[in-house]
């Protein structure tokens, strides 16, 4: 350069472009990780930001934000022809009297030199004639490689590292589509943008656009690689790096470049293995064209068909649906990070709990707050009706049948499209526990369509796939009319368009927070190191279900371990476990501090809602709760000078709360959200109280609880990876270590307390926690009776169980109107078989040989009694 004048400067927008700035640019999402790394790089070194293609729009949404958050000023940009809208830009000497002898490779230097930033741009995007005549082959042109020449020579002249930063404005949510669509060829391609679709883009979604960084690159690193050829080798490779490392970011937010669903399926027709199945099929009732055509009507059956308009509308009718009815939707950000680090590496498998239909929306309407590919949603084929069918198939579900036990083409089939779905990276969302869980707890995990997905998994070992368990809480759940009515004996309803005549009588109400908490993501390579397989190991059957069994084993675990204690939730479970008629409002404040101290040592997360970042309760959250069920017909608040209830009634500090017991069944849907944090403290102690003496020897006690615990094998999920006797000692330990328990020589008996409660405050309130579950339980024995006669079916039982537990309660032979449940009672048939009491015979239940009496019935009944003190 022969002039020491300086060539370049800041860019400065007219004052039009200014306000456009601040009213489109303020909305993009700028990850703080993202201001941190560029400013600790700028004090390290010098900052060249390279982006995919040249886009004006590009430039200006960049420099707004470098200017926004304070990083190096970006004082070059190549070939953007930026002195039309400032043609002073680089000062009025530089605008009057140009310098001729002035390349743009003098400029980049100049910029880097005066401490600025700059800006490079990779490539051009295609024109209408590149389009049209497949010039480009599909990808830009190019654009910076000189320039990028330049930065190889500044580095080696410099002691001073220089960084390539890549960067990627994602300006729209929705894939690519493979091949090429009309508007492409006058806006250019969707990742090759013109201006003018990037500004179209901008205008339609710039609430959700998002700069993305990708991994930075040390240039003074790269140029001392040894092995390295000659600069256009390198020159090659850096560009490859940093356009890989900007298409993973911006695929992290878009997911997988769509096809027309048509061709998906005759793609999967040819599939190898959906071939051999079909060859293998073909016979003289079948002939290859006939099963070609059941397996394409079955693809059609089943798949997905994402549709950008519906999922658009989805998005704002959800969004007007979820603030009207709930109070928020609390997750962390670190969990949606974690997501977002596993979708970029390869496929994930989101393994979700399942209490409710909402379930199938959270996830994906949290998704696509966050800039994540919206999942593909596996979803049962009851939920296929008309008009909502295709309204949930274009917003990404699929739809199984619930049962294809004999089908061995419709197995093929699933197998076929499961594996596509992984090899392309689409997030895959499926239920292990099967159907919504009617009570709150976790259902036993159903492992058929996950061993399918494992199988698909590692049929396509270059895509790394992780499983995430993903625990999703409500304060209440808006099925829980229609499970009261199951659980009482109703039979369940099936979906229909009918169902949705009854949305207006769900927007009237509230329905308090959804939780979501993302438990540890699980690789599937790190599974099957934890076992000892290599990759090229083939495994057996058996090995698979191994696999399989341990997997889901693992995420349900995950599942509880993350569960949050919301409000709702803890007030439910206060206002469930007292004796008394009426819980005073600051007993209820007690109890729940108490009880979330309990669930917080075991190290349970709590709702933001309701504790502080040092995990203080926030009591009005309480108070709010206790509204929200009494706005519910579930709670009746009284005040000592008003007997009567009245809903216009507050909560407040005194009054008193009085839960009705013919609503005691919708609110226990609530409390068994977080029941299994108490379960093992409740089984220690309901041991100990059944005690005569309330004292006994530690092999007592032990014999007792486990002898309770395989009696609730069906009814608790206990932790997978430990045996019995270490949760016990655990459990123990910590009951001793708070006082709860008391241990003389060997003897364990009831201990001093803390907290302001003696030792047997503590062990009534635990065993108050699972007293329906034992009620329900000798209801069940009880009930064993009516097989002396004759064997019964399994829901005729269940019928009899329910009309002798109803007896029982007005009778006043139970406490717990919420014993008597059809699932508790199932879950008490089931443990019954598994101990011997009962046999399955033919789809029937009948008493074993030495049970088969009277006197027999009545043991099992006399067995159950003396765990339960208040009826021993």
């Amino acid at each position: 350069m022969s002039s020491e004048r300086e060539l370049t400067r800041t860019y400065e927008p007219n004052p039009i472009l200014r306000a456009l700035y601040q009213r489109f640019f303020d909305k993009i999402q700028v990850d703080e990780a993202w201001v941190r790394e560029v400013r600790e790089l700028s004090e390290r070194g010098s900052i060249v930001y390279v982006l995919r293609s040249l886009n004006f729009i590009d430039f200006f949404a960049l420099d707004y934000l470098t200017k926004r958050y304070q990083l190096p000023q970006i004082r070059f940009v190549n070939d953007l022809g930026l002195w039309i809208l400032n043609p002073m830009g680089k000062g009025w000497l530089n605008a009057i009297l140009p310098q001729s002898n002035v390349s743009p490779s003098d400029e980049l230097a100049d910029a880097l030199a005066h401490g600025g930033s700059a800006a490079l741009f990779l490539k051009r995007p295609p024109g209408v004639l590149d389009v049209a005549t497949g010039a480009s082959g599909g990808r830009g042109l190019k654009e910076g490689d000189e320039l990028v020449r330049s930065l190889f020579d500044l580095q080696r002249r410099s002691d001073k590292p220089i960084f390539v930063v890549p960067q990627v404005f994602v300006w729209t949510k929705f894939p690519n589509t493979r091949g090429t669509e009309p508007f492409d060829f006058l806006l250019g391609p969707r990742e090759w943008p013109s201006p003018a679709r990037t500004a179209a883009q901008l205008i339609h979604n710039f609430k959700h656009v998002e700069l993305k960084l990708g991994e930075p690159i040390d240039l003074s690193t790269f140029l001392a690689e040894p092995n390295a050829a000659t600069d256009a080798v390198r020159l090659r490779r850096l560009t490859y790096m940093v356009l890989g490392r900007l298409e993973r970011e911006r695929r992290a937010v878009t997911g997988p470049a769509e096809k027309a669903p048509e061709r998906v399926r005759n793609e999967l027709i040819r599939n190898p293995r959906l071939r051999s199945v079909i060859d293998d099929l073909v016979d003289d009732r079948n002939d290859r064209h006939t099963l070609v055509q059941r397996a394409h009507d079955m693809l059609k059956e089943l798949q997905a068909m994402p549709d950008r308009t519906t999922v658009k509308m989805l998005e704002v009718v959800f969004h007007r649906v979820f603030t009207r009815i709930y109070a928020g939707i609390e997750y962390e950000k670190s969990d949606i990070e974690r997501l977002r680090s596993a979708a970029r590496q390869g496929t994930l498998i989101l393994l979700p709990s399942h209490k409710s239909h909402v379930d199938y929306l959270i996830l994906s309407y949290i998704f696509n707050e966050q800039n994540l590919p919206l999942p593909l949603i596996a979803a049962g084929d009851n939920l296929n009706f008309f008009p909502m069918g295709a309204v949930f198939r274009r917003g990404g579900a699929f739809f199984i049948r619930r049962s294809f036990r004999g089908d061995r083409l419709y197995g093929a089939v699933v197998d076929a499209y499961v594996r596509r779905l992984i090899r392309d990276g689409y997030p895959i969302e499926l239920f292990l526990e099967g159907g919504r869980s009617r009570t709150g707890k976790l259902v036993a995990p159903k492992f058929g369509l996950l061993n399918m997905v494992v199988d698909a998994a590692l049929a396509v070992p270059e895509r790394p796939t992780f499983f995430v368990p993903v625990s999703i809480g409500y304060e209440r759940v808006i099925e829980a009319p229609s499970y009261e009515r199951e659980l009482q004996g109703a039979e369940k309803a099936k979906e229909d368009a009918t169902g949705l005549l009854k949305t207006s009588e769900v927007l009237r109400h509230r329905y308090g927070r959804i939780n979501m908490q993302v438990g540890q993501v699980l690789p599937l390579e790190e599974l099957k190191q934890e076992l000892g397989w290599d990759n090229g190991q083939s495994l057996s059957p058996a090995k698979r279900r191994g696999l399989v069994t341990r997997l889901g084993n693992r995420v349900m675990d995950e599942i509880n371990r993350v569960t949050s204690v919301t409000p709702g939730a803890l007030t439910a479970l206060v206002l469930l476990s007292h004796q008394q008629r009426g819980l005073p409002h600051r007993e209820l404040l007690s109890r729940a501090e108490r009880l979330l101290s309990v669930a917080q040592r075991q190290g349970a997360r709590s709702s933001p809602a309701l504790s502080t970042a040092t995990g203080r309760l926030r009591t009005q959250s309480l108070r709010e709760a206790v509204q929200m069920f009494v706005d519910a017909d579930l709670v009746e608040v009284h005040y000592p000078d008003e007997p009567t209830p009245s809903k216009s009634q507050d909560p407040g500090e005194n009054a008193s709360y009085v839960v009705a017991p013919a609503r005691r069944l919708l609110l226990d849907v609530s409390k068994n959200i977080i029941v299994h944090f108490f379960v093992e403290r409740a089984l220690v102690a309901t041991a100990l109280l059944s005690a005569p003496q309330k004292a006994e020897s530690t092999a007592w006690v032990r014999d007792r609880v486990q002898a309770l615990s395989r009696l609730f094998k069906f009814e608790f999920r206990f932790r997978a990876d430990r045996p019995f006797e270490k949760i016990f000692e655990e459990t123990l330990t910590s009951m001793l270590e708070t006082g709860e328990l008391a241990k003389e020589g060997d003897t364990l008996l009831i201990g001093p307390g803390r907290d302001g409660w003696s030792g047997l405050d503590w062990l009534l309130l635990y065993s108050a926690v699972i007293k329906n579950f034992l009620e329900g339980y000798w209801v069940a024995a009880r009930v064993l009776g009516e097989l002396v006669k004759a064997p019964l079916a399994e829901k005729e039982l269940l019928k009899r169980g329910i009309a002798l537990g109803n007896r029982s309660f007005l009778a006043g032979e139970l406490e717990r109107s919420e014993a008597v449940s059809k699932s508790i009672l199932a879950n008490a048939f089931l443990a019954f078989v598994d101990h011997g009491f009962l046999s399955l015979r033919d789809n029937k239940l009948d008493l074993r040989s030495e049970f088969a009496s009277e006197d027999g019935a009545r043991e099992v009944a006399a067995r159950l009694r003396t765990f339960i003190p208040e009826l021993g």
